[in-house]
């Protein structure tokens, strides 16, 4: 498994990582070890998870996949394996993640306590890399990279950026978190994020967790190039489009089983193109002889600004496939024949 900068902070990671959001949810704790249990062994050692996760998020199951992972951690005595990420989520108007029952903010309070309730479920006594989920201010969508932009409401108790570097950097200080990073940013937040740590209110970001995939590369609008010098990371999420690339859901196939079916939650990759153009890169593999899922994922990996391409999988089989594509290369041809669709039908799951 290749290995690549994490930012400017002096880890390599591996290019392929661990997403986890399925334990506690889809996958019982046992799959869950399989699963991690398999990407160790196959040359992972970036986990990822959040206090959020399982996904769908419930007061239910908050906080059981970091569960799961700390209790594999304790068992398989790993701990020192794996560089270990997780996020604080951003605003939110749910009241389960804070023991007061307030809606969630990226205020210091919140964050000191996001991140003790993820060290006690992770039982360890560090994370590696520690992000925050979601902005706390309202943007335009969430992702923070809409297709269409629509000015957002400024929120009365909007959390400035510094104000919450402030509250990471003192994690920083005091050893609980080593470095820091953002999610579901625009490039304005990156930036910001940045010219905050230049003003001396905390340490540098060294990644952004965006979602990127053949059927969303607006990262590669302002994103790409901010990030590529600025020296921070991308890790993406949903190369796959939450299974839509792989193929499985198909003139309106539901996979027993499959998120769509449990949950219905994939409108984001169902507005306007979107079928059409999934289905042209699904034809295209095919065309090439490959597998539809490994084109999505060997053209993810293949981007210049790219650290790690996050895996979500829900058996190990699955994720076997995933990890494969971590050996292909995609041929010229192959590469001008997706940009071509891309140009024609840009963007269309942001």
């Amino acid at each position: 498994m290749e290995h690549r900068p994490l930012g400017r902070t002096g880890l390599s990671v591996s290019a392929l990582s661990l997403g986890t959001m399925t334990f506690g949810e889809q996958n019982t704790e046992d799959e869950g070890f399989a699963q991690m249990d398999l990407a160790l062994e196959r040359g992972i050692d970036l986990f990822d998870a959040a206090e959020l996760y399982p996904i769908p998020p419930r007061a239910e199951t908050a906080g059981r996949t970091e569960t799961i992972i700390g209790n594999w951690l304790a068992d398989r005595g790993a701990r020192n394996k794996i560089v270990l990420a997780t996020k604080v989520v951003g605003r939110s108007q749910n009241t389960w993640y804070r023991a007061d029952k307030r809606p969630a903010r990226l205020i210091a309070k919140d964050v000191a306590e996001a991140v003790e309730g993820s060290l006690r479920r992770l039982r360890t006594d560090r994370i590696d890399l520690y992000q925050v989920h979601w902005p706390d201010r309202i943007v335009s969508g969430f992702g923070s990279n809409p297709t269409v932009f629509k000015v957002p409401e400024v929120a009365e108790d909007e959390t400035p950026i510094g104000e919450t570097l402030q509250a990471l950097d003192k994690l920083v200080q005091a050893g609980k978190v080593l470095h820091i990073g953002v999610s579901n940013e625009s490039a304005w937040g990156v930036m910001t994020w940045l010219a905050a740590a230049e003003a001396g209110h905390g340490p540098r970001i060294s990644s952004i967790q965006n979602a990127y995939s053949l059927v969303n590369r607006s990262f590669e609008t302002n994103l790409a190039e901010a990030c590529l010098r600025e020296g921070v990371s991308l890790l993406a999420y949903s190369a796959l489009a939450q299974g839509y690339l792989t193929g499985k859901y198909r003139n309106g196939a539901l996979p027993e089983g499959a998120r769509k079916t449990l949950f219905n939650r994939l409108q984001r990759y169902e507005g306007p193109g979107a079928t059409a153009t999934i289905d042209s890169y699904v034809v295209l593999a095919e065309e090439a002889g490959m597998v539809p899922a490994q084109m999505a994922m060997a053209f993810a990996l293949s981007r210049p600004f790219m650290a790690s391409v996050i895996v979500g999988a829900t058996s190990t089989d699955q994720l076997n496939t995933v990890i494969d594509a971590a050996e292909i290369t995609l041929s010229p041809d192959l590469l001008d024949a997706i940009d071509t669709i891309q140009r024609a039908n840009a963007n269309p799951c942001p």
